[in-house]
């Protein structure tokens, strides 16, 4: 998706060879027209795949979530990180570890809101190494739901996220795939040619 390939260019900040910092549009400030694009680009990308619900995680992955559901007309549902008075029945939960916090906090949903009957499109800000998304995976198949794909904004191809879930044979629909962030830049993975494009 070049709109955002360019933004990322453009406002993102390389901190690291391993961290790119995206606080200017996607999660901390929002950018709402770019928001708009990644939800249609989303909803076009899954659109033969009877998505009924969507999932993500609190709280970079709402803002482009809900403009896929809004775009697909389907709920949005977002596992919380943190235990709530209201939301104490019923509760799927899953471990999930950030390396960019360096923890482990452990994430719920409200089983009444996914069943059997539910095919699942998860959604993520970013795909570094996976664990967020493998958590998210564990609730949907504790809820009885089929994971029909996963939609990431940004992928880190350079981690191991990407490897772990094809493992699980679900389809990955990344919008931007960085392939490297050395020398403070970031390169981006060529979809037409299978390679690295800068």
């Amino acid at each position: 998706m070049e709109s955002l390939k360019k933004k990322i260019q453009q406002e993102g900040r390389v901190l690291s060879e391993q961290v790119l910092k995206v606080d200017s549009f996607l999660n901390h400030q929002i950018d709402p027209s770019l928001m708009r694009e990644i939800g249609v680009e989303f909803a076009d990308r899954f659109k033969e795949d009877g998505i009924t619900k969507i999932l993500t995680l609190e709280s970079s992955g709402i803002a482009p979530s809900v403009m896929a559901g809004l775009e697909m007309n389907v709920p949005v549902i977002f596992a919380r990180k943190r235990k709530s008075l209201t939301l104490t029945e019923g509760l799927l939960s899953a471990s999930v570890y950030s390396f960019t916090k360096q923890e482990t906090s452990e994430i719920s949903i409200a089983a009444k809101y996914l069943d059997s009957n539910d095919r699942v499109l998860i959604i993520d800000d970013f795909l570094a190494n996976g664990q967020a998304a493998l958590a998210l995976i564990k609730l949907t198949e504790d809820a009885g739901a089929t994971v029909a794909g996963l939609g990431i904004v940004i992928e880190k191809s350079f981690q191991k996220g990407r490897k772990l879930l094809e493992q699980k044979e679900i389809k990955i629909e990344s919008l931007a795939r960085i392939t490297s962030l050395e020398n403070g830049q970031a390169s981006f993975f060529n979809e037409l040619k299978e390679e690295p494009a800068r």
